[in-house]
């Protein structure tokens, strides 16, 4: 699979968006109607971030008075004059902290995206990106920065959020607080999920899939690790612990697997960051190399396996893996 990242910029505006694909083209029906990930949240909030921390809103317009859910009445009100201490992530969800002490929390939802307009002649940092919407109809809330910049938040199916919390009541959060470790994060290791998943009937597929297990995982890159630590999505999922929850050698390499392409995956988003033009002058194509996502029937690329991906549905979402080196 792969999932293609044009980098386009139109005048002094780029589109901070996870570009969703499967192999070869554009948008697949599985690759265009997924969530967000880990790795494409983080590389968006890395293109934000320039623009965003460190600046006061200076304006703020919401064209509507919802999203996924309404917003607050006095949303306007409480962003304008508030400068952004810090640009964050928890799981999918982009955390901006206020000088107000509220914590403006965001997340993108199926089909939203975030485009950046800066001043004439400065540059633009770019994420997973491609050209932007025409459509500013959807264009449902704009953030005027003293940075200069404008930040448009377009959202054409209107899954995306975003929520003002006061930052003490942060943990308490709903949407937060029964979210398990970030992956990438020191404390996730061998020992906590093996935890985690001590006597869990599920499928380790499923397991991993759950946000209160491992934060901010989802369908492609809980493949992807699967297949790299060479483990098979139905495996039950108590099989990585030890009747006393201690953590085995499946443990071990599945946290590996999970770190190193999460790892990948941002390095890849990251790398699009970078003002890459080619010789001909367009931007360049970014793109990840998925072992086994959207590749049914393509050869495993595991060295010396022979094997061929398959695809199943667990839990209503398909499933990419290879019978053979996965077990």
């Amino acid at each position: 699979m792969s999932a293609p990242r044009r980098f386009a910029r139109m005048g002094n505006e780029a589109h901070l968006t996870p570009t969703l694909a499967g192999s070869g083209t554009p948008h697949t029906q599985r690759g265009a109607d997924r969530m967000p990930e880990l790795p494409e949240v983080e590389t968006v909030r890395r293109g934000l971030q320039p623009v965003m921390e460190g600046a006061r809103f200076t304006k703020v317009e919401a064209h509507r008075g919802d999203l996924r859910w309404p917003l607050p009445k006095d949303f306007v009100a409480r962003l304008e004059g508030k400068r952004v201490e810090g640009l964050g992530r928890r799981a999918k969800y982009l955390l901006a902290d206020l000088s107000s002490g509220d914590v403006l929390v965001m997340h993108l939802g199926m089909s939203g995206s975030f485009r950046v307009a800066r001043p004439r002649g400065e540059k633009t940092p770019s994420g997973y990106s491609h050209e932007r919407s025409k459509n500013a109809a959807h264009d449902h809330v704009v953030f005027h920065m003293s940075s200069g910049a404008r930040i448009a938040f377009n959202d054409p199916r209107r899954f995306g959020m975003m929520k003002l919390v006061p930052r003490a009541a942060l943990d308490q959060e709903p949407l937060l607080r029964a979210l398990g470790p970030e992956p990438l994060g020191n404390e996730f290791d061998a020992g906590m999920l093996a935890r985690a998943c001590k006597g869990k009937k599920t499928s380790l597929k499923a397991a991993l899939s759950d946000q209160k297990i491992v934060a901010g995982l989802g369908n492609i890159y809980v493949c992807e690790a699967l297949h790299r630590a060479r483990l098979s999505p139905k495996r039950r999922a108590s099989t990585i612990a030890t009747r006393a929850g201690l953590s085995n050698e499946r443990a071990q390499a599945l946290v590996d697997a999970i770190k190193a392409v999460l790892e990948a995956a941002i390095e890849a988003g990251g790398s699009s960051l970078r003002d890459h033009r080619r010789t001909d002058g367009e931007l360049g194509d970014f793109q990840h190399n998925f072992r086994v996502y959207d590749r049914e029937g393509k050869p495993c690329p595991t060295p010396g396996c022979h094997g061929t991906i398959r695809r199943m549905v667990q839990t209503g979402r398909s499933t990419f893996f290879c019978p053979v080196c996965q077990k």
